[in-house]
C-alpha cells in the first residue's frame, strides 16, 4: 500500500526562497512508487505586504485575516498567482508534475461564507466538501496537487480559507473514502520553521516529541502552547478522529526525513 500525505507548508518557509527551494528539493526526491503527496500551501507575509503596498489595511482578529472585497482580491492574487506558480515552477524544476489549484479549480473544495453571530469576517470559508474523487483522478494522472488557501461557494465567490483547516479537511475526506483505503495509507504533516510544538517559544529546542489528546487540553488550559499553535493541534487532533494515521508537525528542513518514518517534531496522537 502507498502512504499519500497531505503536507501543509507555511509560516516563515512561504516568505524565503531559500527555505522553500530546500523544502521542494527534499519533496522531489521521494520515491513516487510508494509515496504520492498533495502539498497546501498558506500566504506567508507577501499578501500583507502587497496590500500595505497599495494601500489597504490588514484587519486581523484573533490570528485570522478580515477579508472584504479589496483583501479578497489581493489575497486571490497573492495565494491563487504569485505562491502558488511559484511552487508550482520549482515544483517543475524538480522533475515533479505539479498541478496547482484552488479550491474552485476542477471543484475540489466548497465552502459557506463564515457565519458569525458578532462579527463579519467578509468572504471567509468554512469548508463543506472536499470533491476526493477529482483530486484522486489527478493522482492516478500522475500530477501532485498544489491547493492555495481559497475555496469557492459553488455561486461564483472566492473564498479565503484557513490553509491549516484546508490540509486537515483534506486528508480526513480521504482518509474516510473507502476507494481510497485500499490503495493509500494516509498522513498529515505542518511544515514550517519551527521544529515543532514548543515547550517554550523562547527556546527553539523545547520541543514536545509527543503530544496526546489529554496532555494538550492541560497544556491549553495553562497557557503554555502559544495561541497561534492551537488551531495547527486542533486541526490535526480532527484529521486523527476521522481517520487519518499519522500527524506530525515539523521542521520545513526535516520533511523528508518525517515521510520516510523518522520521528521528526511533534507527532499527535488521541
Amino acid at each position: 500500500m502507498k502512504t499519500l500525505s497531505i503536507i501543509k507548508i507555511g509560516g516563515n518557509v512561504i516568505d524565503s526562497p531559500e527555505a522553500l527551494t530546500r523544502f521542494l528539493g527534499d519533496l522531489s526526491t521521494l520515491d513516487r512508487s510508494e509515496h504520492a503527496w498533495i502539498l497546501v500551501h498558506g500566504g506567508g507575509k507577501i499578501a500583507t505586504d502587497m496590500a500595505k503596498r497599495l494601500g489597504i489595511e490588514a484587519q486581523m482578529l484573533e490570528g485570522r485575516r478580515i477579508t472584504d472585497e479589496a483583501m479578497l482580491e489581493i489575497v486571490t492574487m497573492v495565494y491563487g498567482g504569485l505562491v502558488n506558480k511559484r511552487i508550482v515552477t520549482g515544483l517543475q524544476a524538480k522533475g515533479v508534475n505539479a498541478l496547482g489549484l484552488t479550491g474552485a479549480d476542477g471543484n475540489v473544495i466548497t465552502a459557506e461564507k463564515r457565519r458569525h453571530p458578532s462579527i463579519d469576517y467578509g468572504f471567509v470559508g468554512d469548508i463543506e466538501r472536499v470533491n476526493t474523487a477529482q483530486l484522486r483522478a489527478f493522482l492516478d494522472m500522475g500530477c501532485t496537487p498544489v491547493l492555495a488557501p481559497l475555496t469557492h461557494d459553488g455561486a461564483g465567490h472566492l473564498l479565503n480559507t484557513n490553509a491549516d483547516t484546508i490540509a486537515s479537511r483534506v486528508a480526513s475526506a480521504l482518509a474516510s473514502e473507502a476507494d481510497m483505503q485500499a490503495f493509500y495509507g494516509v498522513r498529515l504533516y505542518y511544515a514550517f520553521e519551527k521544529r515543532g510544538v514548543l515547550r517554550d517559544v523562547a527556546d527553539a529546542t523545547s520541543v514536545f516529541p509527543e503530544l496526546s489528546a489529554s496532555e494538550i487540553e492541560d497544556i491549553r488550559a495553562s497557557g503554555a502552547i502559544a495561541a497561534g499553535m492551537l488551531p495547527k493541534i486542533d486541526n490535526a487532533l480532527a484529521a486523527l478522529h476521522a481517520g487519518v494515521e499519522q500527524v506530525e508537525i515539523c521542521h520545513s528542513d526535516e520533511i523528508l526525513s518525517a515521510l520516510q518514518g523518522k520521528h521528526c517534531g511533534t507527532r499527535i496522537v488521541v
